[in-house]
């Protein structure tokens, strides 16, 4: 690795996301001057707070960008502009953007920060293994069901931690400039599937219910979830889960030298009571 000295801080926005949280802690266990860039943070940051963005850049050298809720939604790419020439003007010299596969609307942004004039890391991910345990899918395990509009569309899911692994060896390095990584798991993966992994790695019966698209959005807005939230569900599974990111990549490797970690690697971190049997969830726990 070619390292760059650490004079300033590295940003982390997201900090306190899946991603995010990885990051930092990664950094700072290498004694890594890092800011979490999050709105609970000592100097906060918020995307829709942009009066705060230049108290947030002060002092750092290197940016991870990773958009909330998705690059995909509206008005994405006019913050990720506006960031950029904030970011710019106060004297970073790197970002590092975790981007969508899958998502024309994500490439807008990516074609900002390549052309930014700032070196740049583009990080472009499939979906995440963790979602089946600390995100959106995790209530619908607990309770045995994966009830959702996907048929058996397949998509090579990935552990957060090779995204991590990437961003990190980004930020400290040089060897990374200028690259746009596709990084997706090992094989491809249908919802059937993940629920049978999940079951036999747990003993508790999952099983993926196919419903219709429809069906899901009402339940969705039923649930009483934001209009944004339910904009961004509706696309994702009507949109980008159409089989589209139906390939394995070469990201990973490229990146890190090594394969992705797999599934199983994936299911040995997840904590005991993470997959524990609950009452029926759905979209509003």
């Amino acid at each position: 690795m070619t390292a760059i000295d650490q004079p300033a801080d590295i940003l982390v926005l997201g900090a306190t996301g899946k991603t995010g949280r990885l990051i930092v802690n990664a950094l700072q266990s290498r004694n890594i001057p890092v800011r979490p860039g999050s709105r609970d943070a000592e100097r906060p940051f918020s995307w829709q707070d942009r009066d705060g963005w230049d108290h947030a850049l002060q002092g750092v050298r290197s940016v991870y960008i990773a958009y909330a809720p998705d690059l995909a939604v509206p008005g994405a790419p006019d913050d990720i502009a506006a960031f950029t020439d904030r970011a710019r003007k106060a004297g970073v010299e790197q970002l590092v953007l975790l981007s969508g596969r899958g998502e024309p609307e994500a490439q807008a942004s990516e074609t900002i920060i390549r052309q930014s004039g700032l070196r740049w890391t583009v990080i472009r991910s499939s979906w995440f293994f963790q979602n089946f345990d600390q995100g959106a899918f995790q209530p619908m395990v607990a309770a045995g069901e994966l009830a959702l509009p996907v048929g058996q569309t397949a998509e090579p899911f990935i552990d957060i931690r090779d995204i991590a692994d990437i961003a990190v060896a980004a930020l400290t390095g040089t060897e990374h400039d200028g690259q746009l990584y596709e990084v997706t798991g090992r094989k491809l993966l249908s919802f059937a599937d993940i629920a049978a992994l999940i079951t036999e790695r747990t003993g508790r019966p999952v099983r993926h219910v196919d419903i219709p698209h429809q069906a899901f959005i009402d339940g969705a807005r039923a649930a009483g979830l934001p209009q944004d939230h339910i904009w961004l569900l509706d696309y994702l599974f009507s949109t980008v889960l159409d089989g589209r990111n139906a390939r394995v990549m070469d990201g990973v490797e490229r990146a890190l030298g090594r394969p992705p970690r797999s599934f199983a690697d994936y299911a040995a971190s997840v904590p005991a009571d993470a997959w524990a049997a609950t009452p029926a969830a759905g979209l509003a726990s």
